[in-house]
C-alpha cells in the first residue's frame, strides 16, 4: 500500500496537465498511508506556490487555531494528509480573489489517492468547492447552510468548514455558532483522531 501512494504521489507531484496556468504547475499536496485526517481544501494561493507549503499563509494560521494544532503538529505528514480540490495555484481575478481550482484536477487525482489514504478517520470539507464534490446535492444551495448542517454529516467522517481565508471574517461574524459550537466538537475530534495509536498498514 505504502509503495503504491509513494507512486502516485510521485504521479502527482509530476503532473503537467495544467500548464498553461498563469503561474505554472507546482502541485502541492502531503499525504501518508497512516494518516488518520485528511484536509480538503481549495487550491494552493500564491504564497503556497512559491514555497510549496501547503496552507502556509494567513489562511492555514487560521486553520491551524480551528484545529487547535501549532505548526509542528499540522505539517505531520504521517498523521495528516493534505490533498485540495486542485493541486496547483489557478491564478487570480484581476481584481482580487483565487480563481477556482481547475475541475478537471479533482476527478484526476482524488480517485487515485483516496483508496490508498486507508487510515482517515476524518476528512475536512474546507470551502463550497470541496463540499459540492463529496456532498453533492447534500452540500446544499449555499455555505452556511452546508456548514450548519455539520452534524449530519459528521458520523460519515465527513466535516463541512468555511474556508478560513479572512475574506470570511464577516461570515464568522454573522454566525457564533461556528466558534461556540461546531469548533469545540472539532477539536475534542481532532484531538482524539491524532492521539490514537495502534494503526496498521
Amino acid at each position: 500500500m505504502s509503495n503504491r501512494l509513494d507512486e502516485v504521489m510521485a504521479q502527482a507531484r509530476a503532473c503537467r496537465l495544467c500548464a498553461d496556468l498563469p503561474l505554472g504547475p507546482r502541485p502541492t499536496l502531503r499525504a501518508s498511508a497512516t494518516a488518520r485526517l485528511l484536509i480538503v481544501g481549495q487550491a494552493p494561493g500564491t504564497k503556497v506556490h512559491a514555497t510549496g507549503i501547503p496552507w502556509n499563509d494567513r489562511s492555514g494560521d487560521r486553520l491551524r487555531d480551528w484545529l487547535g494544532l501549532d505548526r509542528p503538529a499540522f505539517y505531520d505528514e504521517s498523521r495528516i494528509a493534505i490533498l485540495p480540490m486542485g493541486l496547483c495555484s489557478p491564478g487570480r481575478y484581476p481584481r482580487g480573489g483565487d480563481l477556482p481550482p481547475r475541475k478537471h484536477c479533482a476527478p484526476q487525482w482524488h480517485t487515485r489517492l483516496l483508496p490508498l489514504l486507508p487510515q482517515r478517520a476524518l476528512t475536512l470539507l474546507v470551502g463550497r468547492y470541496a463540499q459540492a464534490y463529496y456532498l453533492g446535492s447534500a452540500a446544499g444551495t449555499d455555505l452556511t447552510t452546508c456548514v450548519a448542517g455539520w452534524r449530519t454529516h459528521l458520523p460519515n467522517g465527513l466535516l463541512p468548514l468555511p474556508h478560513p481565508s479572512w475574506r470570511n471574517t464577516a461570515w464568522l461574524r454573522r454566525n457564533p455558532w461556528f466558534e461556540a459550537a461546531l469548533l469545540p466538537v472539532l477539536r475534542a475530534r481532532v484531538e482524539t483522531i491524532l492521539s490514537a495509536t495502534g494503526v496498521i498498514i
